[in-house]
């Protein structure tokens, strides 16, 4: 349950002249430990039953080994690649060329987000636009980028930018629709000029937008990364689950699918989830009862 944040209690507080004490921000790494610590069992158990109920299917042999290996298996290719240092690299070719593309993705979504759900003018012109242009997958681009920009790293960075950018500018127009009139006429009562209503109004207004779009884009934009690079990549962990692929190496290619599961799951739940959470409570939005 949620109330508005400027409530009298608040408010009171700010008129003495009380300042909140600024909490820390922990690191991812203690971000996982804590969740660890505070939810063991509902962390860990769905993955351990994943594991077991795999491990038994390998060992009945419902599958030939050359189309399906044991968890076992997987985890010994795996340290493989590790000590080799073959995994390590391309993880890092994946994470540079995701966070290239995404902050490009993110620039332009946030800018065309508010500038379209700001302007009644510009959100007619360019809503039917928009709406077309998100119906068409990051797939189908691949082709037409490839005869653009060649099999390069532009062609990742330009079908992840695309990936990412249309979730977050209707994400941000959503949150913008979503804003209380009675804080616009507030405002406006109060003699707020225009950028002041921008920076106190609409900017926090829009946050949870922001973040949502935010995860839905980094998603879209992840998945977007791993069809490029094994249709045009020469690294990467797409790369490495498609060259695997034409060796007939399946154990490299679960090896794949477990890391980009892991890296996903941890992105959202240690850095995405906190951040979604630390900035719209920051910016005074929403305040939890009993907290």
């Amino acid at each position: 349950m949620s109330v508005q944040a400027n409530s009298p209690s608040r408010a009171g507080r700010h008129a003495a002249g009380a300042t909140p004490p600024t909490p820390r921000r922990a690191s991812p790494a203690r971000r996982a430990a804590a969740l660890l610590r505070r939810q063991p069992i509902a962390t860990l158990l769905p993955f351990a039953v994943v594991i077991g109920v795999w491990a038994v299917v390998s060992a009945l042999g419902i599958f030939p080994s050359s189309f399906f290996v044991g968890p076992a298996t997987v985890f010994d290719s795996m340290v493989d690649s590790v000590r080799r240092g073959i995994l390590p690299a391309y993880i890092q070719d994946s994470l540079t060329r995701l966070a290239v593309g995404a902050a490009f993705g993110l620039g332009i979504g946030v800018a065309l987000g508010f500038l379209i759900g700001l302007n009644r003018y510009v959100r007619k012109f360019c809503w039917p636009v928009l709406l077309f242009f998100q119906a068409i997958g990051d797939i189908a681009w691949l082709p037409i980028v490839i005869i653009w920009f060649g099999f390069s790293l532009t062609s990742v960075t330009v079908v992840i930018v695309y990936t990412v950018t249309f979730p977050l500018i209707i994400s941000i127009v959503a949150g913008l629709d979503a804003i209380p009139t009675n804080l616009l006429r507030a405002a406006a009562s109060l003699g707020a000029s225009r950028w002041r209503t921008l920076w106190e109004v609409y900017v926090p207004g829009a946050l949870p937008g922001v973040s949502s779009g935010v995860r839905t884009g980094l998603g879209y934009g992840w998945r977007a990364l791993i069809a490029a690079e094994i249709i045009i990549g020469t690294s990467g962990v797409g790369f490495m689950m498609f060259d695997a692929r034409r060796q007939g190496d399946v154990s490299h290619v679960f090896v794949g699918m477990a890391v980009l599961g892991v890296l996903w799951y941890m992105t959202d739940a240690l850095v995405l989830a906190p951040l979604e959470k630390e900035t719209v409570e920051r910016w005074g939005l929403v305040e939890r009862i009993g907290r």
